[in-house]
């Protein structure tokens, strides 16, 4: 196959793959009330079923990224593929509410498969000077997903049910399954011949879920007991880690400063935006008596704004300095976010539009050029491991936005469902959250402004 069809056919694959992926997630979001409705679901149960999807990724998009390096970053693909379509059927089947929350954790394992991989592949075959506009119209590609998921799925949602979100991912599953067999014949390896960490990845695993249920239950005992644990297993981890011949994690790589910035960047922008969309749709349709295609229709200007700015965002990060367009995202994403501590029963829907706009053109300026910042840091054969690091960050950020909001509606709420005079419950819930993710993402601005001067750190190894 000759460089360009080569390099065309893995973006395309890359591309579908990340298309279905936030579909699904933002599809999710929109159908949460309507789930809840004919499964009787409590505010805090009906959180969980989005967060199952994201821990799935957060606990294993690492250990699948290593194992993408030792035996074939497309075969992982493949196999994430697989296993997201089928779990996509077998969530559509769901009689519980606990059977779908089994099923969206099969499909985040999935996930964590194609997102483990798919900036791995890409790296693969593109020069470092060319990758800054292929990782933009990833980013691109990943935007139009939640687009598409916030119009489509709503439009789905609202005239043939819940179910049919996960009916829809079948057919594009089927169909990038195809592409990969027929048309991708090779397949990239770094680390070929080395060993899998099992320990460490068993450690890493049971880090994020400790930290994750501790965190979401810090109120009482087991809470704390939890969190202790996660923190003292991540030093077990990072010293055993450190210890042996082929680690599920480098250690080393943080030694890098723009690729550690860029990463821990990647983290707080994804806990102050991911439960964004999860408490817009739920404040539009409960407290707005909007419709889900309705709220879709407005909730999809923050994703519209970063499929339009990404590619443009992603081809300057070519080009100049890599502090100025981060930062300048996350400042802008930050005043996105702080305008909606103000949300209350007589918010106009202007006010909402105009904050969505802002929080999606500071994320497009900041998400490509990071990806670009982080891997042009490091060597070609930890391009697997980097990639499933930059992905890792981004659901380990997503589960902690996720986490702040099960605290806190646990602390406000507790387990009732969202009805009429929980409203102002609701709504205080929503405004605290507001103001920690903001608190977050100005802080970071910060720290972007401290990486490596140098306008791109290209590593041509």
């Amino acid at each position: 196959m000759k460089n360009i069809e080569l390099k065309n056919t893995v973006l395309i694959t890359v591309m579908l793959g990340s298309f279905l992926i936030p579909f699904m997630g933002t599809s999710l979001n929109v159908a949460l009330p309507s789930i809840g409705k004919e499964f009787i679901l409590d505010a805090i149960l009906l959180s969980w079923i989005p967060t199952a999807f994201i821990l799935a990724n957060a606990a294993l998009i690492l250990p699948f990224g290593r194992l993408a390096d030792i035996y074939g970053r497309k075969k992982i693909f493949l196999y994430g593929v697989i296993i997201y379509t089928v779990a996509s059927f077998l969530a559509a089947t769901s009689t519980s509410g606990i059977l779908l929350l089994i099923f969206s954790f099969l499909q985040g394992i999935g996930c964590s498969m194609i997102f483990g991989t798919g900036v791995a592949l890409i790296s693969s075959v593109f020069d470092p000077r060319d990758r800054g506009q292929a990782y933009g119209i990833y980013v691109a590609s990943v935007y139009t997903g939640i687009f598409s998921g916030l119009i489509l799925g709503g439009f789905l949602i609202e005239h043939l049910g819940w179910r049919s979100i996960f009916i829809f991912n079948i057919p594009f599953g089927l169909l990038l399954i195809s592409i990969i067999l027929l048309k991708l014949k090779s397949d990239w390896s770094g680390s070929e011949g080395e060993k899998f960490d099992f320990i460490g990845s068993l450690l890493f695993f049971f880090i994020i879920i400790s930290l994750m249920q501790g965190f979401s239950t810090l109120i009482n005992d087991m809470g704390k007991f939890l969190i202790f644990a996660g923190i003292l297993g991540t030093v077990i981890f990072l010293k055993y880690e450190d210890s042996i011949k082929h680690p599920l994690l480098r250690i080393s790589i943080f030694k890098n400063s723009v690729f550690t910035i860029s990463i821990i960047s990647i983290l707080i922008i994804n806990l102050g935006t991911t439960s964004m969309t999860f408490l817009l749709s739920l404040y539009l349709q409960y407290l707005k008596l909007l419709s889900p295609n309705a709220a879709g229709i407005i909730l999809v200007l923050q994703p519209l704004s970063v499929t339009i700015l990404s590619p443009f965002a992603g081809k300057i990060s070519d080009i100049i300095d890599v502090r100025i367009i981060t930062s300048a995202g996350m400042a802008i994403t930050s005043i996105g976010l702080f305008s909606f501590t103000f949300l209350n029963n007589n918010t106009h829907l202007d006010h909402i539009i105009l904050g969505l706009i802002l929080v999606g053109t500071g994320l497009a300026l900041f998400s490509s050029p990071a990806t670009s910042a982080a891997m042009n840091s490091i060597g070609k054969e930890m391009y697997g491991t980097a990639s499933a690091t930059v992905s890792t960050m981004v659901f380990t950020g997503q589960v902690l936005s996720m986490g702040i909001i099960i605290l806190i509606f646990d602390l406000y709420l507790g387990n009732v469902q969202i009805i009429p005079k929980y409203y102002s419950l609701f709504l205080k819930s929503v405004n605290i959250a507001f103001f920690i993710y903001t608190a977050f993402c100005f802080a970071a601005i910060f720290a972007l402004l401290l990486m490596g001067k140098n306008k791109s750190v290209y590593n041509e190894n």
